[in-house]
């Protein structure tokens, strides 16, 4: 099979299901930003942006890991291994969370809702237990079943959200009591859900754990954790820079509901960025199996040229849909957080840039010489953090939107020319550099297009958004357009 199609086919299944998760929190923007204050949006936005970081941190780098070491022959070793260090520290996080628990709470300024923070952290420790068994998934190329799991996980997420917030106060209007439902329970049941969606997730991956007999050796897990420890530093570098701002945001801007009003209108805003993010995410989920699989194929490099190239032309039509069709997409918020809409294009763009930043990463992965990743992670969290730090009493939330996309374009303009030190790759810069220019001659020339009526605005910029996809398909993918591929298409041959 084509590797580019066996990865992109990959790319569709895990960004529709691993990412669908995220995708469908973007479908229940509409009910938070409704049901929810923006202080309390707020609080969410602030305590998630902790969670990514905090998985991030328990998973220390092992899935990269468990790719790079497992092979055939000591797969059950690997992999038992890593299980039995994840499981250990998460125990430890759980021990260590509740012995300090009112000190926490008072950190996060949630002291009067410390249950917050139970559910979540609980929520933690199963989801970081469980990435070793996705993983596992993934390597062995099972996207299907691994989707179903996913599928499983969101169905739950969602028909609980919706039973709590739909449901319950209808029932409740109708003088029926739900048992342990408050009406004003605000973000705690968004909370709820996501423990219950995990421990039916982790059920559904026991056999898959209890697949392997107990194999633990400390030589392997050092091995393991040498290589692994500089993906650490960018994993937990790269999720500041993505998170970083939301947690920063109620600390710079001053304590109290105020700072978290404006954290929680940057974060619903920042949330209609989530449809780049699917693809970036989606797109990570299957290339870095992908490249570990084919690093020794002899077409290789070429793979990696067109797979940078398709990657960034899809990623510049994306930004072109949401940006020509923000007119009507702004309407999944509630009127309250449209101030925060300005921030829209670059964050937009810092998620592309990120997503191009992982697929010329792969040198360093290549090359054992994953340090260098981590020295990239770093300059890009202190452009982050010192931009907030410095700018966000300057210029309010703007600061953090402008961090976000310079911290990702210097790092993968860093990257490039590392990579073509260390792992030369003949990426078509030129080519890519083109289809920017065009990208933002047609983004600046929507703008311009404006009627009174918003789906009237939306339609009239559709030509564009159309013509753009033609120019890059017709000259990059014409074999899209060949009248076999499409009877084969149709006919599903």
């Amino acid at each position: 099979m084509n590797p580019l199609k066996k990865l992109i086919g990959e790319t569709v299944i895990y960004g529709f299901t691993t990412i669908l998760g995220r995708f469908i929190n973007w479908l229940l923007v509409p009910l938070y930003t409704r049901v929810l204050s923006t202080v309390d949006n707020g609080i969410f936005t602030n305590l998630m942006g902790y969670v990514a970081l905090l998985v991030v941190l328990l998973t220390y780098g092992t899935e990269t890991g468990f790719f790079r070491f497992a092979t055939k022959d000591n797969k059950n070793k690997v992999f038992s291994t890593l299980l039995t260090s994840l499981a250990s520290t998460s125990i430890i996080f759980l021990v260590l969370c509740f012995a300090f628990l009112p000190q926490i709470v008072d950190f996060l300024e949630v002291g009067n809702h410390p249950l917050y923070f139970i559910l979540l952290v609980v929520t933690i420790a199963i989801d970081v237990i469980s990435t070793l068994p996705f993983a596992l998934l993934r390597m062995e190329g099972k996207a299907i079943r691994f989707g179903i799991i996913k599928l499983v996980n969101i169905l739950i997420n969602v028909g609980l959200n919706l039973f709590f917030y739909l449901l319950c106060p209808f029932l409740e209007k109708k003088g029926i009591t739900v048992p342990f439902y408050q009406a004003d329970g605000g973000v705690v049941y968004i909370f709820v859900s996501y423990l219950v969606a995990s421990i039916v997730t982790f059920l559904m991956l026991l056999p898959y754990i209890f697949r392997f007999k107990f194999v633990f050796s400390f030589s392997l897990l050092k091995d393991i954790l040498k290589y692994s420890y500089p993906i650490l530093i960018v994993s937990v570098a790269g999720m500041i820079n993505l998170q970083g701002d939301k947690i920063l945001m109620p600390k710079i801007l001053g304590s109290g509901d105020e700072a978290l009003a404006v954290t929680g209108i940057y974060g619903a805003s920042y949330k209609l960025a989530l449809i780049m993010y699917i693809f970036t995410q989606g797109f990570r989920f299957a290339f870095e199996p992908f490249f570990f699989n084919y690093a020794k194929s002899n077409d290789s490099k070429k793979i990696y040229e067109d797979v940078l190239l398709y990657f960034t032309g899809f990623g510049l039509m994306i930004f072109l849909g949401v940006m020509y069709f923000l007119d009507v997409l702004k309407y999944f918020l509630d009127e309250k957080f449209f101030d925060g809409l300005v921030i829209l294009p670059w964050v937009l763009m810092a998620n592309l840039f990120q997503g191009i930043y992982y697929s010329l990463s792969l040198w360093y992965k290549l090359t054992d010489k994953t340090i260098y990743g981590a020295y990239m992670a770093i300059i890009g969290c202190v452009i982050t953090v010192a931009g907030n730090v410095i700018f966000l009493p300057r210029i309010g939330f703007m600061a953090s939107a402008y961090s976000v996309f310079t911290c990702f374009l210097v790092m993968t303009v860093l990257s490039f020319i590392l990579g073509r030190h260390f792992y030369k790759i003949n990426y078509d810069i030129p080519k890519i550099i083109f289809y920017f220019a065009i990208c933002l001659v047609f983004y600046f020339v929507g703008r311009m297009i404006k009627f009174e009526g918003n789906w009237i605005t939306c339609l009239a910029r559709l030509p564009l958004f159309v013509l753009f996809v033609y120019i890059f398909v017709r000259r990059e993918m014409s074999f899209l357009l060949t009248k076999d591929f499409i009877y084969r298409l149709i006919h599903k041959k």
